[in-house]
């Protein structure tokens, strides 16, 4: 039984738009390499079609396993989120106490993730880190690189 995962409006349809381009451009391109393949002669020493048919196998089990995704989907309401402290879909402005860098990053569903757009994965060190707080609060995040200190300068949503 899968679980059940977060989304916003956004994300969701991304995730529709990507089973809909693997089903109907990537599927019949792995169909027509299997075909060609099959022309080619005896399939039991058939690299290509053991490739092709591998491959198949794979877009079928990426396409599942994001369609079970779109099944267990809920679309987050953002209206009934506090604003007054640091959640999934906050816009969290941040301090680094130690260099004094200011960064801002939206905390999105895992899926969602995009540092060069400035949306960061509520599942990583530093957003879990950041949850719950307010601002003024600081929070110290053990990451791989040691432990940093960020404050919190601001929250919007």
């Amino acid at each position: 039984m899968s679980d059940t995962k977060y989304f916003t409006e956004e994300g969701l349809k991304k995730l529709r738009d990507d089973i809909e381009h693997l089903i109907t451009v990537e599927r019949p391109k792995i169909s027509m390499q299997i075909s060609e393949a099959r022309d080619k002669g005896d399939l039991s020493e058939n690299a290509e079609y053991d490739a092709a048919k591998d491959a198949q196998g794979m877009l079928e089990l990426k396409i599942s396993k994001l369609q079970d995704s779109v099944r267990n989907a809920r679309i987050i309401d953002e209206s009934k989120m506090d604003d007054s402290k640091v959640y999934l879909l906050s816009t969290v402005t941040i301090k680094n106490t130690k260099t004094n860098s200011i960064m801002t990053y939206t905390l999105v569903p895992e899926e969602e993730a995009n540092l060069k757009k400035g949306k960061m994965s509520v599942e990583s060190p530093i957003a879990k880190g950041l949850l719950g707080k307010e601002v003024g609060n600081t929070a110290e995040i053990n990451v791989p690189a040691g432990k940093l200190t960020f404050e919190i300068i601001e929250i919007v949503r």
